[in-house]
């Protein structure tokens, strides 16, 4: 039989050595569910019409987009996590010369909202998500509650992450 430690599925053995090997495997599974999530963003907003755009893109056009609130690029990148506030500035100036948000000046600030035609392509995008999407996992055997659990799960490690690069960032 097996023993556990040859079973493990990491992408990255030497990380998996010793106490906490199973932080490895979570973050394969990180690896891949990302990367899985990144490519379906891309192929849905393909499909919904916009085959150009990258996952940050989508992202940052789903945000701006939420609640029909103008944003500011600071509410941006604090929503979605993003350090890097040049990557989303230079998205919103691709969606901004593509027709999907706008952009407002109010005192020092710009505040960005979506078009009529972004905020279509939201809603394009979210039958799409329905049909493509949704309609599969309705058929696993995962409730809305265990899905709610899932993402409580992962902001609350996310906490986890951010903390240990502020740590590493010391050293």
């Amino acid at each position: 039989m097996e023993n556990s430690r040859s079973r493990r599925i990491v992408s990255s053995r030497h990380l998996a050595e010793g106490e906490g090997w199973e932080t490895s495997e979570f973050e394969f599974g990180l690896i891949i569910a990302f990367n899985a999530f990144s490519r379906w963003m891309v192929k849905c907003m393909s499909a919904a019409g916009h085959a150009e755009m990258t996952p940050l893109e989508i992202l940052v056009l789903h945000n701006v987009n939420h609640r029909q609130r103008a944003k500011r690029l600071s509410d941006i990148c604090f929503l979605l996590n993003i350090e890097d506030t040049h990557t989303v500035n230079y998205a919103l100036r691709k969606l901004g010369k593509a027709g999907l948000i706008t952009s407002e000046k109010r005192g020092k600030e710009a505040f960005y909202s979506t078009s009529p035609s972004g905020a279509a392509l939201c809603d394009v995008y979210r039958e799409i998500r329905r049909g493509c999407l949704l309609e599969g996992l309705s058929r696993m055997d995962i409730s809305g509650d265990e899905l709610r659990e899932l993402g409580a799960s992962l902001r609350a490690l996310s906490g986890q992450y951010d903390q240990a690069s502020r740590a590493a960032s010391s050293l």
